[in-house]
């Protein structure tokens, strides 16, 4: 599946991400500083999770993992084939202060953004690169302006046997 949005990308920060928990957070700082702690099967399958004001994104390792987060003015779209993982989630962003913050540490990323609904777009890939000795995995979010919807996967990763 390819989409093609708006192209203004307004924002855009590469960090490394210590996901304890296989987990770190997108939230609006001036509303929230809990992210939820009641999951699923379903919510650890999608890889995202929702809570008031949080985005839980979920990666596949329990260590520092690179990530990418970028803010564009509409859909920017995707190739879906470049991914092993997409899923997508609405965050509410009142204050405009969006924070990339750890599992247990702190926070790693702040934007400035305009105060409204956002869709994230969770994009994952790498998997297979995943072994005890090394890890090819990388984890790249994307943030617009849009009402908001519900969770949706639009590519399952499915673990080989």
């Amino acid at each position: 599946m390819f989409v093609n949005g708006g192209d203004m990308r307004l924002q855009h920060r590469a960090f490394d991400v210590f996901a304890d928990y296989h987990q770190f957070y997108l939230w609006d700082r001036g509303m929230t500083n809990q992210a939820p702690e009641d999951y699923t099967d379903e919510d650890v399958r999608r890889r995202i999770k929702t809570g008031p004001h949080v985005v839980v994104i979920q990666p596949e390792r329990n260590t520092t993992v690179p990530v990418e987060v970028e803010v564009h003015d509409a859909d920017p779209g995707f190739d879906s084939t470049a991914w092993d993982h997409v899923a997508e989630a609405s965050l509410h962003l009142p204050t405009g202060r969006l924070q990339v913050h750890e599992c247990i540490g702190g926070p790693v990323a702040e934007f400035a953004v305009e105060p409204g609904w956002y869709r994230v777009r969770s994009l994952a890939d790498g998997f297979a690169t995943i072994t005890d000795q090394d890890a090819g995995d990388r984890y790249h979010v994307v943030l617009w302006p849009a009402p908001p919807d519900e969770v949706r996967v639009v590519k399952q990763w499915i673990p080989a046997e």
